[in-house]
This record gives C-alpha cells, sequence and structure tokens, in this order.
C-alpha cells in the first residue's frame, strides 16, 4: 500500500532524475523479426503470397496498410496464449482496431496510444493500479502539486505523465474509477478534463516540437473522451492484462 509520504518520496525522485518516462509514437519502429514472421504467417495463403508480403513489408506505406488487415487482430485473440510477438506489436494492431472503429484514423496517434498502453501494462508499473482507490486521487493531485516547485523541463514531463496517466486509468480501469466516483471520489469527467488540460499545455511545449509529439498532443487534448472510449472498448472487450498472458509475449 502507497501511503502518502512514499508517493511524495517517489515525486521528488522523479522530478529531480527526470524518471518520467518519454512516450514516443514509436511502437511501429520497434517491431521484431517475430512480428513480421507472425504477418507472414497470418496473412500469407502460399509460397508465393510469402515472398511477395515479405517484399512488401520493407515499404513503410505499404506495411501501415498491411497492419490493419483484420485477420492480424483475429490471429492475435484467437491465438492469445501461444504468442510469440512483442508486446509494441500487441498493442499496437489491437489500440488501431479500436481507433479506428471509434473514427480515429491517426496512425501516428495510435502509435503513440499503443506505446503508452506498452509502458503503463509492464508488470511493475500495474501494482499502482491493481486495486486503483483514492490512491489515483491523491497521486494526480500530489503531482499537480510538484509542478508547482519544477523547472520548465521537468513539468513539461509531469504534464505529459499527468496526461498520459489519467487517459490510461480511465481508460482502461473506467469501471474502477466510476465505482469510486459512486463513493464521492473523482468521476470521469474530472479525470477527462485533467487529461486534456495537461495534453494541452505540452502540446506548445518546445520539447514537443522537437520530439515531433504536439500534433499528438493537441489531437488528444481534442479527442481525449473518444480515444478514452476506444479504450473502454479495447479493455471490455479484447485486451488481456492479467499474468497468464504477459509469459506469451516475447517481451
Amino acid at each position: 500500500m502507497l501511503d502518502r509520504l512514499s508517493i511524495w518520496l517517489a515525486i521528488d525522485a522523479a522530478v529531480a532524475h527526470y524518471a518520467f518516462p518519454m512516450i514516443r509514437a514509436n511502437c511501429r519502429a520497434r517491431f521484431t523479426a517475430a512480428d513480421f514472421d507472425f504477418i507472414v504467417r497470418t496473412l500469407a495463403r502460399s509460397q508465393t503470397d510469402h515472398v511477395s508480403l515479405v517484399d512488401l513489408l520493407s515499404d513503410l506505406e505499404t506495411r501501415d496498410s498491411i497492419l490493419d488487415h483484420p485477420r492480424l487482430v483475429e490471429a492475435i485473440l484467437s491465438n492469445c496464449g501461444h504468442l510469440r510477438i512483442s508486446s509494441q506489436f500487441y498493442f499496437y494492431v489491437l489500440a488501431r482496431h479500436v481507433l479506428q472503429q471509434g473514427g480515429i484514423g491517426d496512425r501516428k496517434l495510435c502509435d503513440y496510444v499503443a506505446s503508452l498502453l506498452e509502458a503503463f501494462s509492464r508488470a511493475n508499473r500495474l501494482q499502482v493500479f491493481d486495486d486503483v482507490d483514492t490512491r489515483t486521487q491523491q497521486y494526480i493531485s500530489d503531482m499537480l502539486i510538484a509542478l508547482t516547485r519544477a523547472t520548465p523541463e521537468q513539468a513539461f514531463l509531469l504534464r505529459a505523465h499527468v496526461g498520459n496517466y489519467s487517459l490510461f486509468i480511465t481508460g482502461i480501469f473506467h469501471e474502477n474509477t466510476q465505482r469510486r466516483s459512486l463513493r464521492g471520489g473523482p468521476d470521469i469527467e474530472f479525470y477527462e478534463q485533467v487529461g486534456r488540460t495537461n495534453f494541452q499545455l505540452v502540446a506548445s511545449h518546445a520539447t514537443a516540437r522537437h520530439c515531433e509529439l504536439n500534433d499528438v498532443f493537441e489531437e488528444l487534448a481534442d479527442r481525449f473522451r473518444e480515444v478514452r472510449i476506444a479504450l473502454n472498448q479495447l479493455s471490455d472487450q479484447l485486451l488481456n492484462l492479467d499474468d497468464d498472458m504477459r509469459p506469451s509475449l516475447c517481451l
């Protein structure tokens, strides 16, 4: 159980050493040979198809189109316990699927959301979310207070983290948030506002422009609710964050 002192010590250490992860829109750039092998095995119907797909995957634009093939989603969901794919590929394909269903077609935004899911879904990070209760409100509040003594560079990382965190808990743990609001805790709309505000603030930061994320942050600020609802669908229908799933991925 994290108490208030533990949270403050963790935040102080993170602010001092820039320990908050800088999430990038780079899942597609980190696909592995096993991921491409999975694509070819899933989509190829003959040896000729196999050769053609290998060639097509070398072209980035064509590869993006291939990644949208519905059979990839079907293969992942039907073989969840026996997959040998990377976590970045797993989250990209599923996130892309639900975001497209929600009318969000920006691949770069999808790549960022997939990277966010990958980062927050690691076992050591899930410890914070195993029992999502008033610690979430406390954690967000303390993070916002920490901004008052942060440098501009630290403030960027803090605000980006608050936006990412707000999207993750309302997207993947929305039922916990809703239940907690019935007991007097902040509701989802509160976290949506916190997330939107912080994404909007970091969008204009020089670091966001340098990392070519300003457009992603702007869209997350504008479409936070739509992205959150798409992640609700991912959490409710497709995503498996249990320990039984993790060993089946080549992490």
